[in-house]
């Protein structure tokens, strides 16, 4: 099966967002994709308001969404948002769901952000609820497990995923930028991969610089460097952080060779620690 991860730039325009996803879904279709995965925020860039924008599954961007998938006759993943919990008394506004959305022939999904980015000075748990279940699909004889961004530094959501069936881990980000961010993205990357033995395709926007744009101080707008990982880890192909285009061509076969040379779904043990304050 071939995937091909969508390196965009989203913007604050909903319909510019989609003229761009449907661009790229046709150029992935011309290559050869089963499947085309867009970054996390691709319905509309951070550091735009998001409560405003926000609707569900049946609403008009998922539907359109929908009908580039069907139109290619291929699998399209995005990010977008949906309407999260209501403002309580006294308050204004309410909260998002960070919401990827999978769609195509035989596949209808959608997996809500569990690991809310709480870190580096960034509180997303101010405008977004969390998702509590780990997603799976099956699309092309392979089981695909769903993640976004900050997702990606917890083992145990990949193992989850792989316990479910996955052979391939989806990771939708809008990595944020800083020292040794990078870095970290494409450790992050290969390790989920060795964890959980799966192909971990991840996808990421862009970094708005490479085009001439100043990012929003605070946001966490893209760094690019979308990576394609073997279940042993290796880094298949990269991007830098420029736009673009990368192909992935998985095989299941692979993917059961890896759990016979490094079985660690089977060796690993569970524990129950005591519950202690980190802080």
């Amino acid at each position: 099966m071939r995937v091909v991860l969508a390196q965009i730039i989203s913007g604050r325009d909903l319909a510019a967002n989609l003229s761009t996803i449907e661009r790229e879904a046709q150029k992935a279709k011309s290559g050869g994709a089963d499947m085309v995965v867009f970054p996390e925020a691709s319905m509309r860039a951070f550091g735009n308001p998001l409560v405003d924008i926000a609707e569900p599954l049946d609403g008009p961007w998922a539907s359109r969404v929908r009908s580039i998938a069907a139109s290619l006759d291929m699998v399209v993943v995005a990010g977008m948002f949906t309407p999260g919990s209501a403002a309580g008394p006294g308050s204004a506004g309410g909260k998002v769901r960070n919401t990827l959305l999978a769609t195509g022939p035989g596949v209808e999904a959608h997996y809500d952000k569990v690991h809310l980015f709480d870190a580096f000075g960034f509180l997303e748990s101010d405008t977004v609820d969390p998702g509590t279940e780990p997603v799976t699909f099956d699309a092309g004889g392979l089981t695909f497990g769903l993640s976004t961004c900050y997702d990606i530094r917890f083992p145990a959501l990949f193992t989850a995923n792989a316990e479910r069936g996955a052979e391939a881990n989806i990771v939708c980000a809008s990595w944020a930028s800083g020292p040794g961010k990078v870095e970290q993205w494409q450790l992050l990357a290969r390790a989920r991969a060795l964890d959980s033995t799966t192909y971990v395709l991840a996808c990421g926007q862009g970094d708005p610089v490479t085009q001439g744009v100043r990012a929003k101080a605070g946001s966490p707008t893209g760094v690019g460097h979308s990576v394609f990982v073997s279940p042993l880890g290796e880094v298949l192909d990269e991007l830098d952080a420029a736009p673009g285009l990368l192909y992935a061509d998985l095989d299941a076969a692979v993917v059961r060779e890896a759990r016979q040379r490094l079985p660690v779904l089977a060796n690993r043990r569970d524990f129950q620690p005591a519950r202690r304050s980190l802080t």
